[in-house]
C-alpha cells in the first residue's frame, strides 16, 4: 500500500543528504509482510498500476532505489540494484557451464534474467516462460533498463503460459534452467514450482552436464526457513547442490540462491577460472567476478548452523 502519512518514528528526511536525487517527501510504499518489521520506501511518483488476471502490478519511482516493480504488495526488483540480483541468479550457472547454448527461464517477467543469459556468445536459444503476458508487456514498456532490448533478440522465444505445464509437457533439453519465481509463500502462486516433483520434471529437461539455478529467498541469520524448504526439496533430486547468497540492498537482506546439477560441481570453478571465462566471453558484468563468486558461496557460520538445524545442511 502507499501511505501518504509519514510514520513519526522515521528520521527527518532533510538529514538524508547522501542521495543526489533527494526530493521533497511525497508518499511511502510499505511492503506487505508477515514478519515483525516494516520495510518503507519513499515514493516520488506512481508510474503505473493495474491488476492483471494473475496479480496486482505497480511500478513506482522511489527516491532511494529508482523505479521498483511491486507484485501483490511485494517488491520484486529495483532499478538501482537489479543487476546484483539478476547477475547472482544467472551468471554462476552460466559461468560453470563450459559452453551454454540453450537456456530455459521460468518466470523473469522483467526480461532482465533473459538479458543476462543472452550476454553469453555461445547461447543460441533462450526460452522464457511467464504466466502473465500483461506483466511482460508492462515491463517491456516501463522497465527498459531491465530488459535492454532482450525481448527483441532473435534468440529469445517468449512463451506466455504456466511453467509447470511447459516443463511437464515437453521434451526439449536445455543446458541451463533458471527459476526466477515470486517467493513461495504458503499457498502462493509459485509453491508448486518449488516442490520436489517439479524439480524432477526440470531434471528431465536438462541436457547432460546441465545446471539448474533457483531464486531461493532470503538467506541470513534471521531467516533461512523458506530457503531450507527449497534446499530439502532439491536434495533427493540432484547429485550436486549448493546454496549461495548476496546482499540486495533494496530487499534489505542477504538473498539466497541454489545451484543443482548431476554433472557440474557448483564449487568447481575457482575465482581465477571464473575471471578467465568472463574475459574470454566478453561479459559486461556490474556485480560478478571471481572473488565475488567465492564470497557468495561462502555461507556464514550462523546460516550453516540454521540450515543444519532445519534439516537442510
Amino acid at each position: 500500500m502507499v501511505n501518504t502519512t509519514r510514520p513519526a518514528a522515521r528520521p527527518d528526511p532533510g538529514n538524508w543528504t547522501h542521495n543526489p536525487r533527494r526530493v521533497a517527501p511525497r508518499a511511502i510504499f510499505e511492503e506487505d509482510a508477515s514478519w515483525p518489521e516494516g520495510h518503507w520506501y519513499e515514493v516520488a511518483a506512481t508510474i503505473f498500476e493495474t491488476e492483471t488476471e494473475e496479480q496486482e502490478v505497480r511500478i513506482l519511482e522511489t527516491v532511494e532505489y529508482g523505479r521498483i516493480l511491486v507484485l501483490d504488495g511485494h517488491l520484486q526488483s529495483a532499478e538501482e540494484d537489479e543487476a546484483i540480483y539478476h547477475e547472482a541468479l544467472v551468471q554462476p550457472a552460466m559461468l560453470l557451464h563450459p559452453a551454454p547454448r540453450s537456456v530455459l527461464i521460468i518466470g523473469g517477467g522483467e526480461g532482465a534474467t533473459a538479458r543476462e543469459a543472452l550476454k553469453h556468445p555461445s547461447v543460441t536459444r533462450v526460452v522464457m516462460v511467464d504466466i502473465d503476458g500483461e506483466l511482460v508487456d508492462i515491463c517491456r514498456e516501463h522497465l527498459p533498463t531491465w530488459h535492454r532490448g532482450a525481448f527483441e533478440d532473435p534468440r529469445l522465444e517468449l512463451v506466455i503460459g504456466d511453467g509447470l505445464d511447459y516443463v511437464a509437457g515437453g521434451e526439449e533439453r536445455f543446458d541451463i534452467v533458471i527459476l526466477d519465481l515470486v517467493d513461495a509463500f504458503e499457498d502462493g502462486p509459485s509453491e508448486a514450482l518449488f516442490a520436489e516433483g517439479f524439480f524432477r520434471d526440470v531434471k528431465r529437461r536438462l541436457a547432460p552436464g546441465g545446471m539448474l539455478a533457483v531464486q531461493a529467498m532470503e538467506l541470513n541469520p534471521n531467516g533461512v526457513e523458506d530457503h531450507a524448504v527449497v534446499r530439502r526439496n532439491l536434495r533427493p533430486v540432484f547429485a550436486h547442490l549448493a546454496s549461495y547468497s548476496t546482499m540486495v540492498p533494496s530487499f534489505w537482506s542477504e538473498w539466497g540462491f541454489l545451484l543443482a546439477s548431476d554433472g557440474q560441481d557448483p564449487a568447481g570453478l575457482s575465482p581465477e577460472e571464473a575471471d578467465a571465462r568472463i574475459a574470454a566471453r566478453g561479459l559486461d558484468l556490474k556485480a560478478i567476478d571471481g572473488a565475488t563468486l567465492l564470497r557468495m558461496r561462502t555461507l556464514s557460520k550462523p546460516v550453516r548452523t540454521l540450515l543444519a538445524a532445519a534439516g537442510a545442511p
